[in-house]
C-alpha cells in the first residue's frame, strides 16, 4: 500500500496556507479516498508512454537538484506493483543525483504529456546501480542500448495527478509528422486520380 499524497506532501505549512485560500476543504474531500495499493493500469501506461520525465534529489547540505531523465518511448518500465526503473547512461560525469543518493533517498518525479496536456507526480525512494549490481529481472525489463553503466530504479511511496492547467502546447516530431502525412496523403490520391482522369480524356 503507497500512501495518500495529501498526508505526505500537504505539511503544516502547507495545510496552513490552503486553510487561509479556504481550498482545505476541497482538498482534504477529494484527497481521502485517492491512495492507492500500487501503480495501476492508467499509471502504467502513461509512465511507459514517456519519452523523459524529471527527477528532483536532495544534497547533504538540503539543496533540491532536478535532473532530466530522456530516451525512446518504453525507455522507463513499471517493474514491480510501486516501482518504476530505466537505464542510466553516461553523462556529464557531475554524479550530483547519484551523489545525493547515497545520502538521501528520497526524490520527487515529475512526468508530463503536452500533447494529451496530463501531469504525473511520484515520490519515491531511489538507487542508482551498476548494471552488473542491478536485479537481472529489472535489467532485463531495460533497453540497455546505448550502453547503460547504472539502473535508476525508484519505489513509488505516493502518487498524483495533476491538473493539465497552464501546459504549453507541445507536440513532438512524430505527432506533426503523423498529423501532417493524414492530411497529405488523401489530397495526394485525389490529385493523383484526378491527373489520371485527365490523361485518360486527353487520350
Amino acid at each position: 500500500m503507497m500512501n495518500n499524497y495529501a498526508e505526505l506532501m500537504f505539511t503544516e505549512a502547507v495545510a496552513a496556507l490552503q486553510k487561509e485560500a479556504d481550498t482545505d476543504w476541497r482538498f482534504r474531500d477529494s484527497y481521502k479516498h485517492r491512495t492507492k495499493d500500487k501503480l495501476g493500469i492508467s499509471e502504467r501506461k502513461f509512465i511507459e508512454s514517456r519519452r523523459s520525465f524529471y527527477v528532483a534529489s536532495l544534497s547533504e547540505n538540503g539543496w533540491p537538484y532536478v535532473q532530466h531523465r530522456g530516451g525512446d518511448v518504453g525507455f522507463v518500465k513499471v517493474t514491480g506493483p510501486t516501482q518504476i526503473a530505466c537505464a542510466d547512461y553516461r553523462g556529464n560525469q557531475q554524479f550530483i543525483t547519484q551523489g545525493n543518493l547515497r545520502t538521501q533517498k528520497r526524490v520527487s518525479v515529475f512526468m508530463i504529456d503536452y500533447v494529451q496536456k496530463t501531469r504525473l507526480k511520484l515520490q519515491g525512494h531511489a538507487t542508482l546501480t551498476a548494471i552488473a549490481d542491478a536485479e537481472k529481472d529489472v535489467v532485463d525489463l531495460l533497453d540497455l542500448s546505448p550502453p547503460a553503466e547504472r539502473v535508476l530504479v525508484i519505489d513509488v511511496v505516493a502518487l498524483d495527478w495533476n491538473c493539465p492547467k497552464y501546459i504549453p502546447d507541445y507536440y513532438p516530431p512524430e505527432v506533426v509528422v503523423n498529423a501532417v502525412k493524414q492530411a497529405v496523403v488523401p489530397l495526394q490520391e485525389e490529385i493523383a486520380s484526378l491527373k489520371a482522369r485527365l490523361s485518360d480524356q486527353s487520350d
